[in-house]
Formats: C-alpha cells, structure tokens, sequence
C-alpha cells in the first residue's frame, strides 16, 4: 500500500456550464485556480458521455460512447498531474431513462446539468508509469 498524508487547503462548490466537457470543466477550474491536488465528487446529468474500460489482460482502454442523455447519479475522482497537464481522474455512475446504469472511466461527456464539491491539498499529485499495471498511477 501506497500512502500519503495531505493537509486541505481550500473547498469549492462548482456548477458545470451546459454543453462544455464535464471532465475538461473541471480541469480549466483547477487550471484557473492553480490546483496541483484534489478530490471531487459530483452529480447531474449530461447530453452523452465516452466512458473508458481498462483491460487488464491487453494492459490498453476500450472506449465505449453512448449518444443519449444520462443521469449522472455519481460521480468521483481526483485531480493531479499526468504529462505536465492537471488531469482530472473521474469515474462515473450513469443511468438511462429505463433506470439501467453504466459505469466506468469518464473520459468525457457534455454537461446539462451538473454540480461539483472540490477539495483542494496543499502537496501536488504527479501521476507516473507504473510497471506493474502499465498504467499512470500518483504517488
């Protein structure tokens, strides 16, 4: 187990703009407010959404996109830094007007509705190659 300690420094709450990138959204926010470590949670709704699967066998994503308006019944991650870019995290529970959910990576989806509780840390998170699971992993 990998463990750091992190100290808060500052909270946001922050309403998405409708039809912008839920994901880029919150990365201009931390961009703006020069945000090098964060954990979000979220929910809302959004007009479609490309959501990413990790094959753990293949070590590579499989992107998934569905054209339809979803709920964002849930919503997390954590904002830190992949390739010299503050990259935000996010994984995300949606579901369909039959109740049916989908889950996974959101690589991205654009914002209807959407609200956001952010809390900031003082020490930055960098994200690095990690050998075992071939993927970009902090600390």
């Amino acid at each position: 187990m990998h463990v750091r300690e992190l100290s808060p420094s500052r909270e946001f709450f922050l309403r998405l703009e409708t039809g912008q990138d839920w994901r880029g959204e919150i990365e201009a926010f931390a961009e703006a407010e020069e945000i090098d470590a964060a954990w979000f949670h979220a929910m809302g709704a959004v007009q479609d959404a490309e959501l990413l699967f990790y094959d753990q066998d293949e070590k590579s994503y499989e992107s998934i996109f569905f054209d339809e308006p979803l709920e964002m019944a849930a919503c997390v991650g954590n904002i830190g830094f992949l390739d010299d870019e503050r990259f935000a995290h996010t994984h995300a529970v949606l579901s369909r007007e039959t109740g049916g959910t989908l889950a996974g990576h959101l690589n991205s989806a654009t914002v209807f509705a959407g609200e956001a509780h952010l809390r900031a840390f003082e020490t930055p998170l960098v994200r690095s190659f990690d050998e075992t699971t071939e993927l970009d992993l902090w600390l």
